[in-house]
This record gives structure tokens, C-alpha cells and sequence, in this order.
């Protein structure tokens, strides 16, 4: 199956120096972006809160205690919630590293191409970071409503919106935008699949934190494969 072969290469590919940089500054970032969202949460409990209180028939109480006990666990489930987000939001700042690699790898015959603007990923990776909360949200309806389900239904909303931004993404970059949504409505079906393959990893936390730079890997293989890309220097596509 030749998705699963790009994803294969995506995945022989965590072994580069290069993608182990963009793993670590990844998770760096991501956990810096997190700590920057709870710390003053915790601050601002402490400063509200005093440190006893005495509550009539039952003595002494410490309310600190009691909320940080609160605390924890709403970071806990907060915080899991927000990682891959905001993962996608930093990934998206790495995305030319990445693709970068995979075609320095196994496409050196193609031409450079000029990167896409930080300022046009950065803003279409805030775009796509809310549009998943708010979709997985909404979802959550369903997911109470046929629980057995929860699972496929979690894949298939998050495979469609995976498959359609990382492809987007990617094909921009050789494309340009008309092009780019051009070849990803043309093969919709199969990004979508390729999308649920990189969503099933995302219900394993910690290792959700991988399936945004193998993401990009996979889909960077997967454009090149769907535009009928060979090594030889004189190649033509349709797409082109």
C-alpha cells in the first residue's frame, strides 16, 4: 500500500539528525508555550487564596491544598487536550525544516523552491489550530451520545482536517495555492486516508506529539509520489 510506504520513510526518517533537532525544539517550545499558559493560573490562585482559613465546626482549613490538588488534575486534562494543538502550531514554524529534509533525502534532483512566509504558515497554523479544537469540541457531542463509536469518529474528523492542511501545506510550496487545492481535491480520498493514518496515533499521548513531523514527511512523500515525481532532472508533471 503506498500510503503506508510514505508513512514508512516518515517514520525510517525520526533516525536524521535533522528531524531530531526539529523533534527536540518542538517539544521544547511546545512545553514552554504550556508552562507561559498555567503558570500565571497558579500564581493567580495563590495570590487570591490565603493560606488558611477558619471554617466555623471545622477548624482550620487549608484551601491551597485543595486546589492544588484541583489544579493538577485540570492541567493534566488541559493540558493533553491543548498539547497537539499547539504542537500543530509550532510544527508549522518547522515546516520548510522538514520538508526540507525529506527532499534533501530522497529528492535532491528537484529544483529549490522559494519558502513559503512565516507569516503566511504562522497565521494558516493558528487558523487550522482553532478550527481542530472547535471541531474536536463539537465532536464531543457525538462522542458521548454513541461512545462505542468515539474512537472512528475521533479519526475520521481529525484524518480529514490532518490530510487537508499538511497536504495543502506542503503542495503550496512547489504549487502555489490554486494548484495546491487543485491536486488535493483531485486525490481528496486518498489524503483523507492518509490523514486517519496520522490521526490514530494522536489517541497515544506523548506519542501525539510526533504525528505533526511525521505528518509533514508523509504527505511531503505523498505529493511527490501523487505528482509523479522520479529522479531524473528532466521530469515533467501534471501538476506543473
Amino acid at each position: 500500500m503506498t500510503i503506508l510506504a510514505d508513512f514508512g520513510k516518515a517514520v525510517a526518517q525520526l533516525r536524521d539528525p535533522k528531524f531530531t533537532k526539529i523533534l527536540v525544539k518542538t517539544l521544547l517550545v511546545t512545553a514552554l508555550l504550556l508552562a507561559a499558559l498555567f503558570v500565571p493560573f497558579y500564581w493567580l490562585i495563590g495570590l487570591i487564596l490565603p493560606e488558611t482559613l477558619t471554617i466555623p465546626f471545622i477548624g482550620i482549613y487549608h484551601p491551597e491544598a485543595w486546589l492544588a490538588k484541583v489544579a493538577v488534575g485540570f492541567t493534566l486534562i488541559v493540558g493533553g487536550f491543548l498539547m497537539f494543538p499547539v504542537a500543530m502550531l509550532i510544527i508549522g514554524i518547522f515546516l520548510e525544516e522538514i520538508t526540507a529534509a525529506v527532499e534533501a533525502k530522497y529528492y535532491p534532483h528537484l529544483p529549490k523552491v522559494t519558502p513559503l512566509g512565516y507569516g503566511e504558515i504562522i497565521g494558516d497554523a493558528v487558523r487550522f489550530m482553532f478550527v481542530m479544537v472547535f471541531a474536536n469540541l463539537a465532536a464531543l457531542i457525538i462522542y458521548f451520545t454513541i461512545a462505542p463509536l468515539a474512537p472512528f469518529i475521533f479519526w475520521i474528523v481529525n484524518g480529514y482536517l490532518l490530510g487537508r492542511e499538511y497536504f495543502q501545506l506542503v503542495a503550496m510550496r512547489r504549487l502555489g495555492g490554486k494548484k495546491a487545492t487543485r491536486m488535493r481535491r483531485d486525490n481528496g480520498g486518498k489524503i483523507w486516508l492518509a490523514g486517519i493514518l496520522m490521526a490514530i496515533p494522536l489517541s497515544i499521548p506523548v506519542i501525539n506529539l510526533l504525528v505533526p513531523l511525521l505528518g509533514v514527511a508523509t504527505f511531503t512523500h505523498m505529493y511527490h509520489r501523487l505528482n509523479g515525481e522520479k529522479p531524473t532532472s528532466d521530469h515533467r508533471n501534471q501538476y506543473r
